[in-house]
């Protein structure tokens, strides 16, 4: 039995391969069926994080802003948004969305407007989803993790409009990793008390009262239906 050296790792095998590391990398590539094997993979998720670190590294101060694509133009939610967006960017805040529709456009288009820094954080879904128009900074990503570590590595704060699964999957990523300390806390303000309260009230109710979470832990979460006073509130230090 042998054992053979491959970086830092080893494999054991009782015959040796019969093609070298280097045949393979000289081949003439007739196989293509490697692009979509799991190590070459790992490349592009590593090119992702580079292109995301490279782009986002002289970012500044920046709010993240979750929120349905759904909401159209003339929806209060919309209008809400643009305001958020704006109040931002005149306080000297970027803002960070998802890229796409709806809230998302709202609070690009409301941050460009007002001369501020517009990011976009795309993702490529199955059904088409372009970035808006009112994005200044955008990169458009393969993998959600990638995205999820540069909205997180480079928001202060967030801001959580109405929104779907999307939106209620970024909501409890940030608070379990600020929960777990896995992160330096930040605020995460809840916009719409209409909307949310009923998750609140879910949390006290049965989460908090079979003691699966703790009061300080909802204590992370604020609530307001004024945009203003939510960029106030995510913007306090």
């Amino acid at each position: 039995m042998s054992r053979q050296i491959q970086g830092s790792a080893f494999r054991v095998f009782d015959h040796n391969e019969p093609v070298t590391t280097d045949e393979r990398l000289l081949s003439d590539g007739s196989d293509t069926s490697w692009v979509n094997a799991d190590p070459f993979r790992v490349l592009r998720i590593q090119s992702e994080f580079v292109d995301g670190f490279g782009t986002l590294a002289e970012l500044g101060s920046a709010i993240g802003v979750f929120g349905s694509a759904r909401v159209q133009p003339d929806d209060a939610r919309y209008t809400a948004a643009c305001e958020i967006g704006k109040r931002l960017a005149e306080k000297g805040y970027g803002v960070i969305t998802g890229g796409g529709p709806g809230i998302m456009e709202a609070v690009n288009k409301g941050a460009l407007e007002a001369g501020g820094v517009s990011v976009g954080l795309g993702i490529e879904l199955p059904f088409e989803q372009m970035i808006n128009d009112y994005v200044s900074l955008g990169i458009n990503f393969r993998y959600f993790f990638v995205r999820k570590v540069m909205f997180l590595k480079y928001s202060q704060g967030f801001i959580v409009m109405p929104g779907g699964f999307g939106t209620f999957d970024e909501l409890f990523e940030a608070l379990t990793l600020v929960q777990t300390q896995k992160v330096k806390s930040f605020p995460i303000v809840l916009y719409d008390s209409n909307y949310w309260s009923g998750l609140l009230q879910w949390l006290r109710g049965q989460m908090l009262a079979d003691d699966y979470i703790s009061v300080p832990d909802l204590d992370l979460l604020q609530l307001t239906d004024d945009p203003e006073t939510a960029v106030e509130l995510v913007t306090a230090r």
